[in-house]
C-alpha cells in the first residue's frame, strides 16, 4: 500500500483515470429535475433503486455536481460492498470529466463508507488519492481516515495522518482529538492515546469513553476503572451506555465485586438508561465475581427474551463448571421462543462435554445440523471435543474428516481427547503429525506427560518447544513443568524455571505461585518456597496449603502451625486439603495436643467433615508419638469403616515403636482389605525382625513369595554436575566403587571416633554382628553420600532422594558426615525432607 508520507507536502496532482466507458455516461445537466432530485434520492433504499435513479438522471441530462455528490453520498450510506462499488464508479467518471472535480465532501463520504464497511485498505487509498488530487482534508476527513487505520491496525498510516493533522492545525479540534485517542487506543498505543487525551483542553463523553475502553480492552482494567471514577469526580460529563459497558467489563476482568457493586449503584442512581448490552455486561461481571445470585436476579428480571444475556449467563455457568445450570438456560431460551445461535450451542455442547452426556450431546449435534451451524469451525471443534470425551472417537473422526478447514484448534481437540481417554501414545503421534502447533498444543502434550508421571519426557518436550519460532511458554506451560521438576526433585532445573518465568515476564498469579511454592518445597528448598509465598498477593487457601505443606515436609512444624493460624485470622475458610497439611505438620513435629485440637475444630468451628485421610493423619500422629492404644481406640470409634491406608498408618507406628501385637492385628486387617499391598507385608516383616522373631518374619516373607509380591529395593539418587546417579542397596556395580568404598571407610572411622554406634536393629536379617555392620554400610543413601563427597566441590550441598524411609542408622551416619566434612546434606525420603547441618537435623530426630 502506498504510504501517506509522500503527500504530507500537499502538492496538487492530477490523478489520470483511464476508462473504456464512453463519456456519455455523464450527460449534460438538465434544469427540469433539480427540485425532484433530493426527495427522489432519499427514497432509494437498495442498489437497484439507485441504479434506476441514476439511469433516469442520465436520460434527463441532470448531472450537476450537486446531484452527483448526493448520489455518491447516498450510495455510501447504504454501506454494502455493491453500493460502495457503484459510488466509486460514479465518482471515478465524474473526476474523469474535466468539468467535474472531486470535492472534500465526496471524498469524505467515500472514505467513511469504505471504513464503516470494513474495507479499510480502500479507505486509506482514497485518503491518499484525495491528497494527490490537491484537495485539502477538513475536520471530518481525519476522523474517517483514522477510523480506517484503527480498524485495520494501520499504525504507520495513522501516525502519518496525525502528522498531517498537526501541520494543518486541526490538532485542537475536539472531533479530531477524539479520533486520535480512539485510533491509538485501538492500536494498543495507550501511552500515545494518553498523551493526546491529557493535552485536550476540552473533553466530552467520547473522549473519556475512548480512553476507558482502550484500557479495558488491553488488560489494564484497573486503569480503566480508576479513569472512570476520575471522570465522575473531576468532570461534568455524563457517561453513556458504551462507557458503562467498558467499565463493567473492566470490573469483570478484575473480578472485583465491591467495585462492580459501586458501578452498578452509580448506574441506578444516575438515571442512565439501562439497555440490553449493559445488562449482559452486568450479568457477566457478577458471574465472574462468583456472585451468581445477583446475576440470576438480573437475568430473571431482564433476560428471558434477550439472546445476548442468555448467552452470557450460559457461558459463565460453563466456565464455573455448572453445566446443568447452563443447559437450564438453554431450556429457558427454547421455552421463551428464543432461537439459540452459534454461541448458545457452544455453551450447550461444552456442557455435554463436561457432563460426558452423549445423549444430550447428540441432541445438540442434531440442532446444529437442522439449523445449518455445522459450517462454523468452532462448533465442529466443540463437537469433536464432546465425542472424544464421551469415548465416541468414531463420531469425532467423522466430523474431523468432513471438515474442509482443520484449524490448529481442531487438531488440539483430537489430542486433548486422546489424553482424556488415557491414550498418551496416540496423542503423541497426533501431536507429531499435526501441520501446525500453537501454545495450546504444546501445553496439552506436556500436561499429558506430567499426568502420566513421564516427568523427564515432559521436560524434554519443553526444551524442544523453546526452539520453535513464535511459540512462547505461558503460565500453563510453566505450571506443568514446575510440577515435573517438583516430582523429580531437580532443584537446579527448578531454579532455571523460576528464572525463565522472570525473564519472560510470565505473570506470577496465585495459581502459578502456588505451583512454584510446591515445586521448591519438593526440591528441598523451603527458603525459596516461602520467599515466593510471601511475594504473592491475594493468597487463596491453596497457596496457604502449599506453604503449610512446605514447612511440614521440611520439619518446621511450629512454623506450619503459625501459617495455619495466620490463614484463619485473615478470614479464609479452610478446606479439607489444608487440614491434611496441618495435621501432617503436627504428626511430623510430634505436636499431639495441637493436632487433636485442629482435628476437633474441623466440623465444630469450620464446618468441614473429617474424611478417611484426616482420620489417617490422626492415627499417624498418635502412632508416631507412641500412643498406639489410643490410636487403635480412635480407629474403632470412627464413624466410617477404616480403610487399608488407616490400618497401614497404625502398622507403621507399631513398626517405629516395636509393638508386635498391634502390628500383627493391623496387618491382619490390611490383608483382608488390600491383600496385594506389598508395603504392609514388609512392615510386619520388619516388626518381627526387629523383635528377633525370625520364624514369624520368614512366614511373612514366604507368604509374599507365594502371592508374587516383592519388596522394592532401596534406591537413592544424587545429581552431580547435571547428571543423575542411582544407587541400590547392596549393589557394588558403580564404576567408581573402589573410591566410594574408601570414602565410606573414611566416614565410618571419623563418625565412630565422634561416637557413632551402628544401629544394628535396622538389619532385618538373622546374621552375625559383623555381617550386619557391613550390610548397613551398603545402604543406598550411604553409597550416594560417599559418591557425592568424592565427586563434588567442598562446601557443596549434597541432595539425595530415596524411594523408602531413611533408616535411623543412615540418618545418624549423615549427621556425623555433615559435621566431619562441613557439608549440608539434604535427604528426601518417601515421606519428608531431612535438612542436616553441622550434625543436627531439621526433624529433631523425630520422624
Amino acid at each position: 500500500m502506498a504510504m501517506l508520507g509522500s503527500v504530507l507536502h500537499l502538492s496538487p496532482m492530477v490523478l489520470t483515470i483511464t476508462s473504456s466507458t464512453s463519456r456519455s455516461f455523464l450527460p449534460k445537466q438538465s434544469e427540469r429535475t433539480k427540485e425532484a432530485t433530493s426527495s427522489s434520492l432519499k427514497n432509494c433504499k437498495t442498489i437497484d433503486e439507485l441504479r434506476m435513479f441514476h439511469h433516469s438522471l442520465t436520460k434527463l441530462g441532470d448531472v450537476s455536481v450537486t446531484t452527483i455528490t448526493k448520489l455518491v453520498a447516498r450510495s455510501c450510506e447504504l454501506g454494502t460492498r455493491e453500493s460502495l462499488s457503484f459510488a466509486k464508479e460514479v465518482f471515478d467518471y465524474s473526476e474523469a470529466n474535466v468539468e467535474l472535480n472531486g470535492s472534500c465532501f465526496v471524498y469524505n463520504s467515500l472514505i467513511r463508507g469504505y471504513a464503516s464497511a470494513g474495507l479499510c485498505k480502500d479507505a486509506i487509498l482514497l485518503f491518499l488519492r484525495m491528497m494527490n488530487s490537491g484537495i485539502s482534508p477538513d475536520k471530518y476527513t481525519f476522523p474517517f481516515g483514522l477510523s480506517a487505520c484503527a480498524k485495520s491496525r494501520a499504525n504507520r498510516n495513522g501516525i502519518q495522518i496525525h502528522g498531517l493533522i498537526v501541520k494543518l492545525d486541526y490538532a485542537k479540534d475536539l472531533f479530531v482529538q477524539n479520533s486520535l485517542v480512539h485510533f491509538y487506543a485501538e492500536c494498543g498505543e495507550l501511552d500515545c492515546a494518553r498523551k493526546v487525551f491529557d493535552k485536550m483542553s476540552e473533553r466530552n463523553v467520547v473522549s473519556w469513553t475512548s480512553m476507558i475502553c482502550g484500557y479495558a480492552r488491553r488488560d489494564l482494567a484497573k486503569d480503566a476503572v480508576d479513569l472512570f471514577f476520575q471522570m465522575m469526580r473531576d468532570e461534568n460529563v455524563t457517561p453513556n451506555s458504551v462507557t458503562m459497558v467498558c467499565v463493567i467489563s473492566a470490573c469483570a476482568k478484575l473480578e472485583d465485586l465491591e467495585m462492580g457493586d459501586k458501578v452498578y449503584a452509580f448506574i441506578r442512581s444516575s438515571g442512565i438508561e439501562v439497555n440490553d448490552f449493559m445488562i449482559s455486561a452486568l450479568v457477566d461481571m457478577y458471574m465472574k465475581c462468583n456472585a451468581n445470585d445477583i446475576a440470576k436476579r438480573l437475568f430473571d428480571q431482564y433476560g428471558v427474551r434477550n439472546l445476548d444475556l442468555c448467552n452470557a449467563m450460559a457461558s459463565n455457568y460453563v466456565r464455573q463448571g455448572l453445566t446443568k445450570e447452563a443447559l437450564g438456560v438453554l431450556n429457558v431460551m427454547m421455552d421463551s421462543g428464543i432461537r439459540p445461535d452459534r454461541i448458545s450451542m457452544l455453551s450447550a455442547i461444552s456442557s455435554c462435554s463436561q457432563l460426558r452426556n452423549i445423549l444430550w450431546g447428540k441432541s445438540c449435534h442434531g440442532y446444529v445440523l437442522r439449523n445449518g451451524l455445522e459450517s462454523w469451525d468452532n462448533i465442529c471443534n466443540a463437537l469433536i471435543d464432546m465425542y472424544m470425551k464421551c469415548h465416541r472417537q468414531d463420531a469425532a473422526f467423522r466430523i474431523f474428516d468432513q471438515m474442509s478447514n482443520k484449524t490448529v484448534v481442531t487438531w488440539n481437540s483430537i489430542i486433548a481427547g486422546y489424553v482424556e481417554n488415557g491414550e498418551v501414545d496416540a496423542a503423541w503421534e497426533t501431536f507429531n503429525t499435526m501441520p501446525e502447533k500453537n501454545i495450546v498444543s504444546w501445553n496439552t502434550i506436556i500436561s499429558a506427560l506430567v499426568q502420566e508421571s513421564m516427568f523427564e519426557e515432559a521436560i524434554e518436550v519443553f526444551i524442544s518447544m523453546q526452539s520453535q519460532e513464535g511459540v512462547n511458554a505461558d503460565g500453563v506451560t510453566v505450571m506443568s513443568i514446575a510440577s515435573a521438576c517438583g516430582h523429580l526433585g531437580a532443584l537446579d532445573l527448578a531454579k532455571w524455571i523460576y528464572y525463565y518465568i522472570e525473564k519472560n515476564g510470565i505473570q506470577l498469579d496465585v495459581r502459578l505461585g502456588t505451583t512454584l511454592v510446591d515445586m521448591f518445597s519438593r526440591c528441598g528448598d523451603p527458603e525459596s518456597a516461602m520467599s515466593i509465598f510471601n511475594s504473592l498477593t491475594n493468597r487463596d487457601v491453596s497457596a496457604w496449603t502449599a506453604a503449610i505443606r512446605a514447612m511440614a515436609m521440611a520439619g518446621y512444624a511450629k512454623r506450619a502451625m503459625e501459617l495455619f493460624n495466620e490463614m484463619i485470622e485473615q478470614g479464609l475458610k479452610p478446606d479439607g486439603v489444608v487440614f491434611v497439611g496441618a495435621l501432617t505438620a503436627c504428626s511430623h513435629g510430634g505436636l499431639v495436643q495441637q493436632g487433636k485440637e485442629i482435628f476437633n475444630s474441623m466440623e465444630k468451628l469450620h464446618g468441614v467433615a473429617p474424611e478417611d485421610v484426616h482420620y489417617g493423619c490422626m492415627v499417624d500422629l498418635l502412632g508416631r508419638a507412641g500412643l498406639l492404644e489410643e490410636a487403635l481406640q480412635f480407629i474403632k470409634d470412627m464413624p466410617m469403616e477404616p480403610n487399608d491406608v488407616i490400618w497401614n498408618s497404625l502398622l507403621a507406628g507399631s513398626r517405629v515403636q516395636g509393638n508386635v501385637e498391634i502390628a500383627a492385628y493391623a496387618a491382619e486387617r490390611i490383608q483382608v482389605l488390600a491383600p496385594e499391598r506389598t508395603g504392609s507385608y514388609v512392615l510386619l516383616s520388619n516388626v518381627y525382625a526387629s523383635a528377633g522373631r525370625w520364624n514369624d518374619m520368614a512366614k511373612v516373607r514366604l507368604s509374599m513369595k507365594e502371592k508374587g509380591l516383592r519388596k522394592p529395593p532401596g534406591t537413592s539418587l544424587i545429581q552431580i554436575r547435571g547428571k543423575t546417579h542411582e544407587f541400590t542397596s547392596g549393589d557394588e556395580s558403580h564404576p567408581e566403587m573402589p573410591q566410594i568404598e574408601a570414602m565410606l571407610d573414611e566416614i565410618t572411622q571419623a563418625a565412630n571416633h565422634l561416637g557413632h554406634v551402628p544401629h544394628l536393629r535396622n538389619v532385618l536379617m538373622d546374621v552375625d554382628e559383623k555381617e550386619k555392620i557391613f550390610m548397613l554400610s551398603r545402604h543406598s543413601e550411604k553409597l550416594a553420600m560417599a559418591y557425592g563427597l568424592i565427586s563434588s566441590n567442598k562446601g557443596t550441598t549434597l541432595r539425595i532422594v530415596k524411594n523408602l524411609r531413611v533408616c535411623s542408622d543412615c540418618h545418624s551416619f549423615a549427621k556425623f558426615a555433615s559435621k566431619v566434612y562441613n557439608r549440608e546434606i539434604v535427604l528426601r525420603d518417601n515421606n519428608r525432607f531431612h535438612f542436616i547441618r553441622q550434625g543436627k537435623c531439621s526433624c529433631g530426630d523425630y520422624w
